[in-house]
């Protein structure tokens, strides 16, 4: 096989020879001309819909990605794949679905690329959970690829975002908002396509993946209507093709240290707890062993620098302006934080890429120094204890305090929590218990953004806390624990808690802990009764059947 052969490795097998000729049929009446059959097939994996902004102008990256890898010399295939809203179905029986659809994009990119014999591709995704699905199935074909970030959108009226709404909410019902002021906000918090302004998960995702390798250099700091973005997608197109010459495939690239760069720049960047999640699938469909204790290691050195919402100030498209995040990467590689020797998409490792990136501007507030960081470790804490003894996910900025103490105030799913704290009946020193909605019992792990914003707006973010077997979206803030281990499905200790129970939390010691004895939590266990399950069949069903522990990454192949 000559090297150009080689780079057809995949759709020869599918376009070429005699027998071949009914496929080859098939592709002319898609627009396939003789000379095509002869250059290696790049697929544009698109997760554009109209159902969210973070996704609605993608069709437009497609034909740019396209437009790139045929002026490569490859031959381009575009199909879709799917996305749902979470900020939409927050707070609904829809939000069930969101975690499902990460595995439905990994599955549906797979599937087509595999049957179709594509050599290499192109995804690109918006909402949150495209960017772990692309990256899974990148990862799990092990052809040549790259992912194209969406791109963020601009901030609302008076610097609002989608936080802003749900937290107006809070606020409303606390007496705080008049209708007419919550409408003018609903109104004026969404202006345009692209993904949710701060670094909720969507942007950490992105910023991630590229520290991990697998984007071009800034994709994942740049508008979603610009010249940029645009230019990105058609960089990506002739990125593939580059790859395919290069015989560089994604497990060339993701190695261990690659994901320990991604959880380095996620905590400078202070990034969603759903990191944690979707970087443990990523790794598992690359093969390569990554624990929740990884993230407690590399936390214990690594400093949060970026002061962005939704804890702190700024949106993404503001970090954008200053440079994006390969200053902050360059800042954290000249300090030994990041592997610079990790292959990327580009054909150059990580230090080449970033060899002559320049500083930020000197006046700029966003990326702090090292010397004067926001917080001098990681503000993603792992915690362990007789609540969570397979471990519990902590987003812990500083700004709620280190410990809390409060007495256990229980719920049996999100709806009857939010209507609790909505109806003012959820009080200082509480901590408010949502459980059931875990992986297996939501099923979906849904996002407790709704409670925890009205939690908020009500002004009690430094006086109560939440625990819960589902997680949080990246716009969650206030002294918050998700991911508890065993969720309360499996029986776990989170499904024995009873009101009044005394619950600490201490992110020095890493600790989650039940003031309950051994004693009395098997007494409560043996008298513990599984409930009936949401869904008994179709996909939320067949989810809850496969789909392996949060602490696993909440995978669905675990034990095929």
């Amino acid at each position: 096989m000559t090297d150009k052969d080689a780079r057809r490795r995949y759709s020869s097998k599918v376009v070429d020879g005699l027998e071949k000729a009914a496929a080859r049929a098939m592709l002319h009446a898609v627009g396939f001309s003789d000379e095509d059959f002869a250059k290696p097939q790049v697929g544009i994996a698109s997760t554009w819909s109209n159902l969210t902004p973070c996704n609605m102008h993608i069709d437009t990256l497609a034909d740019a990605a396209a437009m790139g890898a045929a002026e490569a010399g490859g031959k381009p295939v575009t199909f879709n794949t799917i996305t749902v809203s979470d900020g939409i179905s927050m707070g609904s029986p829809g939000m069930r679905y969101s975690l499902v659809s990460r595995e439905v994009i990994a599955d549906s990119i797979e599937t087509v690329v595999g049957a179709q014999g594509f050599d290499g591709f192109v995804a690109i995704g918006g909402c949150d959970k495209n960017m772990p699905g692309c990256a899974m199935a990148i990862a799990r074909l092990d052809r040549p690829a790259v992912f194209v970030y969406g791109g963020t959108i601009q901030p609302g009226k008076e610097r609002r975002d989608v936080i802003s709404v749900f937290e107006a909410v809070g606020k409303r019902a606390a007496g705080k908002l008049s209708d007419i002021e919550l409408k003018e906000i609903e109104s004026t918090a969404i202006p345009g396509p692209g993904s949710c302004g701060g670094m909720y998960t969507a942007n950490t995702m992105a910023s991630a993946i590229e520290a991990m390798g697998l984007s071009l250099p800034n994709s994942s700091a740049q508008d979603a209507i610009s010249q940029h973005k645009r230019q990105d997608s058609y960089a990506a197109g002739a990125a593939v093709v580059n790859l395919l010459e290069l015989g560089i495939r994604p497990s060339d690239i993701l190695c261990r240290e690659a994901f320990e760069n991604a959880i380095t720049v996620t905590i400078a960047l202070e990034g969603s707890t759903n990191a944690v999640l979707h970087l443990l699938a990523i790794a598992h469909a690359a093969g390569i062993p990554l624990s929740l204790d990884d993230f407690a290691r590399i936390g214990k050195r690594v400093p949060v620098l970026a002061d962005m919402r939704p804890a702190g100030q700024y949106a993404m498209s503001e970090l954008i302006a200053i440079g994006g995040i390969q200053p902050l990467m360059k800042t954290l590689l000249d300090a030994g934080l990041l592997h610079g020797d990790c292959l990327t998409v580009t054909g150059r490792t990580l230090a080449e890429n970033l060899a002559d990136v320049a500083p930020y501007p000197q006046e700029q507030k966003i990326i702090r120094p090292l010397s004067d960081p926001i917080k001098k470790d990681s503000h993603l804490v792992i915690l362990y204890g007789n609540l969570a003894p397979e471990g519990a996910v902590a987003k812990i900025t500083g700004h709620e305090g280190l410990s809390f103490t409060g007495t256990a105030r229980c719920f049996h799913g999100e709806e009857a929590a939010l209507a609790a704290i909505l109806d003012g009946k959820v009080r200082k020193g509480d901590v408010v218990v949502v459980r059931y909605e875990g992986p297996r019992g939501g099923p979906g792990m849904r996002e407790m953004l709704s409670p925890t914003s009205a939690i908020n707006g009500r002004g009690l973010s430094s006086d109560v806390a939440l625990i819960t077997d589902g997680r949080f979206s990246g716009g969650s803030h206030g002294f918050v624990i998700g991911h508890v281990t065993p969720e309360a499905f499996d029986g776990g200790p989170i499904a024995l808690l009873e009101d009044g129970d005394s619950i600490t939390v201490d992110a020095e010691t890493c600790t989650i802990s039940v003031a309950v004895d051994d004693a009395e939590l098997e007494r409560r266990r043996a008298a513990w009764q599984r409930p009936a399950p949401y869904a008994t069949r179709g996909i939320l069903a067949k989810y809850a059947k496969l789909v392996s522990s949060a602490s696993k990454g909440a995978v669905t192949d675990l034990e095929l």
